[in-house]
């Protein structure tokens, strides 16, 4: 029996909190670097700005959060 193993890649991923001022998480999506986002909002408009309506930032097969979730935007 030959089992299918299905590893989701969402499209979106919003890397850890870089220092700044203010501080700031680098977006990518399809595995491109498409900018810096400084709130959730910068995220939504960079998804909109590729054709990606996005329902839920919490669904991890839409958006990757690393090193922090939705409301992490200081560094640790």
């Amino acid at each position: 029996m030959t089992e299918s193993l299905h590893i989701a890649h969402p499209r979106i991923m919003v890397l850890g909190v870089q220092p700044g001022t203010p501080p700031f998480r680098i977006v990518e999506i399809d595995g491109q670097l498409v900018g810096e986002a400084e709130s959730i909002t910068d995220v939504l408009r960079a998804a909109a700005a590729f054709g990606i309506t996005v329902h839920d930032l919490d669904d991890p097969d839409v958006v990757c959060w690393v090193g922090g979730d939705k409301y992490t935007w200081t560094p640790h």
